[in-house]
């Protein structure tokens, strides 16, 4: 004759279950980490990810990174799980990445430059022209009460 299992309530939505984390069911765990948002200028602990859309709250050992969603499901596979996270980095880490793999190789490239070197994503603003006064060619303003053609193309009268 077995033994019957202890069960314990959801505090969320009240399921008896066999096993709680932070005294909820893991349907309730989940949505309430997935729930959970990420501070304003937050980067993936791992890989430095900053879009938002991509980064979640991970707990990691009883404390809360945010990760990017690839960083955390390799995490979260990991067992046992890394005790820091200069650990898990160097798991994670992209191994192509690391080292110039053209290294003692003609670079048989059409445009030889170096594609990772700094941050990629800085200096895009700059790319941009400012509109100067200059680039404006005729600004008409009718008096229509109709709202659909406000806007058109015309051929500039000399």
């Amino acid at each position: 004759m077995s033994l019957p299992m202890a069960t314990h309530e959801c505090d969320v939505c009240g399921a008896n279950v066999l096993e709680l984390r932070r005294g909820r069911c893991w349907g309730c765990y989940a949505r309430w980490v997935d729930a959970r948002p990420v501070g304003l200028g937050a980067r993936c602990v791992v890989c430095n990810e900053r879009r938002r859309r991509l980064l979640r709250s991970t707990e990691l050992h009883g404390s809360w990174y945010p990760t990017c969603y690839s960083c955390a499901g390799q995490a979260m596979q990991l067992d046992p799980q890394p005790q820091t996270i200069a650990e898990l980095k160097a798991i994670l880490r992209r191994d192509r990445r690391s080292a110039d793999r053209r290294a003692g190789k003609p670079d048989t490239r059409v445009f030889q430059w170096e594609r990772r070197v700094g941050d990629r994503r800085l200096g895009r603003l700059d790319e941009c022209p400012s509109i100067d006064d200059d680039m404006i060619i005729e600004i008409t303003v009718e008096e229509e009460t109709s709202f659909e053609d406000q806007t058109r193309i015309r051929e500039l009268v000399a």
